[in-house]
């Protein structure tokens, strides 16, 4: 395991932990919880920017880093969304179709691996990436605001939360239909790639 493989590892111990966390009731320490979700989503994200980097920098990129990264990171995205489903604030059509990207992803990484090609991330994939970030961020935001029930503990902030409550919501659903598009596009890029290597081989 190389520095960049344990920091992707953690991804993978903090998603069971996010959603442990996240499904507690929402009047048990609200603020404790409210904060450890916003920890643990942040580094998260953090250790996904640093593997990359270290994984460059000090040239430990490998066959088994470019499965496992993608990897760790549909395990944390599948869990905030898991999350936000059960919160209703995503709506589950588009949880499935997520969830039926990544599946499809996986599968033809392993058809390619059959054929001795170990398929990186694609443009695509990293656009859809930072969309997932986008949309996830936004969606634990309206979650926060809502366990921490700022409108009681500050009532002097009544009327901007209730402009500012309902346009993070607004936001939150926007961005996840917008980054759920931008998935499903991601898989006919990667399904293309794979397609056109078929073709290839044939012809050789």
């Amino acid at each position: 395991m190389t520095i960049a493989n344990k920091l992707t590892f953690c991804r993978l111990i903090l998603a069971p932990v996010f959603f442990a966390i996240y499904i507690l009731p929402k009047t048990f320490f609200a603020i404790w919880v409210v904060s450890a979700l916003i920890i643990i989503f942040t580094v998260s994200e953090i250790t996904d920017l640093l593997d990359g980097i270290i994984a460059r920098r000090h040239k430990q990129d490998s066959d088994f880093g470019k499965f496992f990264d993608p990897f760790a990171d549909t395990v944390m995205q599948l869990t905030c969304f898991l999350c936000f489903v059960i919160d209703g604030i995503m709506p589950a059509v588009l949880f499935l179709i997520a969830m039926y990207r990544e599946l499809g992803i996986l599968f033809i990484r392993n058809l390619m691996q059959r054929k001795g090609i170990t398929m990186g991330a694609r443009y695509s994939g990293k656009v859809k990436t930072v969309a997932y970030i986008i949309t996830s961020s936004l969606a634990l935001l309206y979650s926060c605001i809502l366990r921490l029930k700022l409108e009681t503990l500050y009532p002097a902030l009544g009327t901007i939360l209730e402009v500012s409550i309902p346009i993070v919501k607004i936001a939150s659903l926007s961005t996840f239909y917008a980054s759920v598009a931008i998935s499903v596009f991601s898989f006919f890029d990667y399904l293309f790639v794979y397609r056109r290597k078929r073709v290839t081989d044939s012809k050789k």
